[in-house]
């Protein structure tokens, strides 16, 4: 289940990329940054949402509902290591204290 929604997560983010970067710019001639008379000014009136924009939108609301799914199922992986009792996991071997020199002949 995991790998499908990463498999979604990947082709949403590519797709929503290059959504963004097909889009065209607000101000995307000269003359409307320096108010050349257009009608679609900078921050102007706008019109009806345009088919780019609302599949922006949707394509931002499925990877931010695949980002959090992931992030809630891989803390749940994570917390599943720290619910294991103390008495059952393994401790670093003691180290090995030298042993004393032999007692006897000098």
């Amino acid at each position: 289940m995991t790998i499908v929604i990463g498999i979604i997560h990947i082709i949403i983010a590519i797709g929503l990329i290059l959504i963004v970067l097909l889009q065209t710019g607000r101000g995307s001639d000269i003359g409307a940054a320096f108010g050349g008379g257009s009608s679609q000014t900078l921050f102007g009136s706008s019109g009806s949402s345009s088919f780019m924009t609302k599949l922006t939108t949707i394509a931002a609301v499925v990877f931010m509902l695949t980002s959090l799914v992931l992030a809630y199922t891989y803390s749940r992986k994570g917390s599943s290591i720290r619910s294991i009792p103390v008495e059952t996991r393994q401790s670093a071997p003691a180290p090995v204290q030298p042993s004393a020199p032999a007692q006897g002949t000098k």
